[in-house]
C-alpha cells in the first residue's frame, strides 16, 4: 500500500477498484448514462463500465455536455465512486460541483502529478479522502471520512468589483448569486482571480440529457434567472416543428421541448444551432464572448479571433445569467499562445478533397492532446480553405483535442503573431492522414443505408455546393439522406432554390437539432452502416447510433446516396 498527497479539485471520501487509462475521454458520446459503461468505440476501455470504480484518467477531452453527462450519472446512480486526474480539467469537474452546490450531489475528485498518474496504474485498488490517496496492488482498502475542506473565502481569492460583489450578496437575486458562486468555484480550477464582462453568450446546455439536464435551469428559472447578455441556443434534442412525423418518442419530445422553452423564458433565442457563428452578425476579432459547444469555440477563437474559453455545459448558463466569466485561459493573451507547432506535408490534400480538412483537424487534435498548436505547411496550398473547410477542421480538432483553439499560418488571424522557432515541432504527413481515415472508417461491408450530413449544421456555402451535386439526380429508394441545419441558413437556402433542388433528390432537411443529438429512433432499422462527410460524427456515431461509418468527401456521401455503397461511379 501507497500513500499519496495529491490536490483535491472536490472534497469526499470513496473507496473502490480503479479503473485507469492514459488516454482522455469525452464523457458526452463517451459514456451511457443511464448504465456508465463506456461506449466511445475509439477509446481503450470501450465496453467497461465506470459505475462505483474510482475512474483515474488524464482529463476530459471533446464535448462541453461532458459535465451534463456527469450529473446525470450521479442522478442516476452509475457515477465513478471518485475521479483522478492527471491534468487540469474543467469539464467533468465542473458537472460534480454543480451537482453539489444545486443538487446536493457529488463524489471526489483529486489531481495527481504526472509521475503519481503513471504510478497507481500498476495497481488495483484505491482510497480517497480528502487530499489523501491510498492505492494498493491487490488489496481491498476500507472507507476512510474526508476532513471538510475549508471555507474558500471568495473576496480573498479573487478581485471582486463592486457591482460584481453585489451580485454574490444577491442584489440582482437568488438564481444570479448562485451562479455567480458557482462561476467563481470553476474559476478557481484555473487559479483564475478575477472576472471580465462578455458581450454575448452561447448555451449547449439546451440538449436534452435525462432529469437534470432539466432540474438544473429549472431551478435557476424558478428563482428568477434571466440571461443578462444576447445569449444563442445550441441545437437541442429535437426538431420542434416536425418530431412527430419523424417518429421521435413523445416523451423526449416533451422533455426536450420543455428544457429548450425554459431557456428561451429566461431570455435566451431560439437560434437552435450547434454553429452559432452562421447566424447573422458573428462574433469579431478580440470580442469577449461565452460561449460553450466544443466546435463553436474552437471555431470562434481560431477563426474569427474572439475570446472564449471551452466552457462546460452549465457554466454558460451562470456566464449568461451574470454576463461575466473567468479571465483566464482563451480569455487572456497569455492563454493563446501556441505551446507546439504542427508541420503538415499536403501533398495528399488534392486527392481527398474536401475531406482533407476535417482528417486534418481529427489527426491534429490526437497528435497536439491540449496544447493549442501552430499549424504550418498550408501557407501556400490552393485553393485556399473555405468557411466550410474551417468549420469541418475545428469539429474534428475539437473532438479530438481539449485545446480551445487551433492557429493555421497563412490563415487564421492570430497565426502571424506567433514564430515556430523555438517550439517543440511534430510532423503531420499523409500517412497521419490515411491512418485518421481508416479509424473513422467502421463499417465492414461497402453498404450505405443512411448518408448524415450537417454536423456541425449545414452552412448556405454548402447548401450551394450539395445542389449542384443533386442537381438532376435521385437518391436511391433503400437510402436515408437527412441533413441538419439551423432555421435561419434554412431559410436562406429556400430563397436560393437549393432546398427545392437537394429535397428533390430525396434528402430529409431538419432543424433545430443536430446528428450528436439524433438517436437509433431515426435511423431505418435496416440500416447497417451510415456515410457522412463529419469526422465530428464518424467519431461519435458508432457509440450513438450503433451502426458502421463509412467517412468520405461530400460528392462521395451524394454518390452512395445514389448507389446505396461506397466506391461506385457516379451515374454523371
Amino acid at each position: 500500500m501507497a500513500k499519496i498527497v495529491a490536490k483535491a479539485l472536490v472534497h469526499g471520501a470513496c473507496t473502490g477498484k480503479l479503473l485507469h487509462t492514459n488516454l482522455p475521454l469525452s464523457f458526452w458520446g463517451g459514456i451511457d448514462q443511464k448504465t456508465g459503461e463506456v461506449i466511445d468505440h475509439h477509446h481503450p476501455l470501450f465496453g467497461r463500465n465506470v459505475k462505483d470504480c474510482i475512474l483515474a484518467l488524464p482529463s476530459s477531452r471533446g464535448s462541453c455536455s461532458g459535465s451534463l453527462v456527469m450529473i446525470e450519472l450521479l442522478l442516476e446512480k452509475c457515477a465513478p465512486a471518485g475521479l483522478i486526474l492527471r491534468e487540469d480539467e474543467e469539464i467533468i469537474t465542473t458537472g460534480v460541483i454543480v451537482a453539489q452546490t444545486v443538487l446536493g450531489l457529488s463524489i471526489p475528485v483529486l489531481r495527481l502529478s504526472p509521475q503519481d498518474f503513471d504510478y497507481i496504474n500498476r495497481h488495483q485498488y484505491a482510497s480517497l479522502s480528502g487530499c489523501e490517496l491510498l492505492v494498493s496492488m491487490d488489496t481491498p482498502l476500507p472507507f476512510r471520512e474526508s476532513p471538510p475542506p475549508s471555507i474558500l473565502d471568495l473576496h480573498k481569492h479573487f478581485y471582486l468589483t463592486e457591482s460584481e460583489k453585489a451580485i454574490l450578496m444577491g442584489d440582482n437575486g437568488h438564481a444570479a448569486a448562485q451562479a455567480m458562486e458557482i462561476l467563481l468555484r470553476y474559476a478557481g480550477l484555473q487559479d483564475a482571480h478575477q472576472l471580465t464582462p462578455v458581450s454575448r453568450a452561447h448555451i449547449d446546455a439546451c440538449i436534452y440529457t435525462g432529469p437534470a439536464s432539466i432540474l438544473i435551469p429549472h431551478t435557476f428559472l424558478s428563482q428568477g434567472g434571466h440571461v443578462a447578455v444576447p445569449t444563442t441556443l445550441n441545437a437541442i434534442s429535437i426538431d420542434q416543428r416536425r418530431w412527430r412525423e419523424l417518429g421521435v418518442a413523445e416523451h423526449l419530445a416533451r422533455e426536450a421541448d420543455r428544457l429548450a422553452n425554459i431557456y428561451v423564458t429566461m431570455g435566451a433565442q431560439s437560434s437552435f444551432t450547434c454553429a452559432p457563428y452562421l447566424l447573422d452578425s458573428p462574433p469579431t476579432t478580440g470580442e469577449s464572448i461565452g460561449w460553450a459547444e466544443s466546435n463553436a469555440v474552437v471555431f470562434a477563437n481560431s477563426v474569427l479571433g474572439a475570446r472564449t474559453q471551452k466552457y462546460p455545459d452549465l457554466i454558460d448558463l451562470c456566464i449568461s445569467i451574470t454576463g461575466l466569466a473567468p479571465l483566464a485561459g482563451a480569455q487572456t493573451g497569455a492563454g493563446r499562445i501556441p505551446r507546439v507547432c504542427v508541420d503538415v506535408s499536403v501533398q495528399c490534400l488534392e486527392s481527398l478533397e474536401d475531406a482533407f480538412y476535417p482528417l486534418l483537424g481529427y489527426t491534429i487534435g490526437k497528435i497536439v492532446g491540449r496544447c493549442i498548436p501552430l499549424v504550418t505547411g498550408l501557407e501556400a496550398v490552393q485553393p485556399r480553405p473555405t468557411r466550410s473547410d474551417l468549420k469541418a477542421f475545428c469539429a474534428a480538432f475539437a473532438t479530438t483535442s481539449s485545446a480551445p483553439m487551433c492557429h493555421i499560418a497563412g490563415v487564421t488571424p492570430e497565426a502571424s503573431q506567433f514564430n515556430p522557432v523555438g517550439l517543440k515541432r511534430i510532423p503531420c504527413n499523409e500517412e497521419n492522414i490515411r491512418s485518421a481515415l481508416n479509424e473513422l472508417t467502421t463499417a465492414t461491408d461497402d453498404t450505405v443505408g443512411l448518408v448524415s450530413l450537417g454536423n456541425p449544421h449545414f452552412s448556405l456555402e454548402e447548401f450551394t455546393h450539395l445542389s449542384r451535386l443533386c442537381d438532376g439526380h435521385h437518391k436511391a429508394e433503400s437510402v436515408q439522406m437527412i441533413i441538419t441545419t439551423n432555421r435561419q441558413v434554412y431559410a436562406a437556402a429556400c430563397i436560393a432554390g437549393y432546398v427545392s433542388i437537394v429535397e428533390a433528390f430525396g434528402a430529409n432537411i431538419l432543424t433545430d437539432t443536430c446528428w450528436c443529438m439524433l438517436g437509433e429512433s431515426i435511423v431505418d432499422s435496416t440500416v447497417r452502416n451510415l456515410m457522412t462527410n463529419s469526422a465530428k460524427y464518424a467519431h461519435y456515431a458508432p457509440g450513438i447510433v450503433h451502426r458502421g461509418v463509412h467517412f468520405g468527401t461530400l460528392s462521395e456521401c451524394v454518390t452512395a446516396a445514389e448507389r446505396g455503397k461506397v466506391g461506385q461511379e457516379s451515374p454523371n
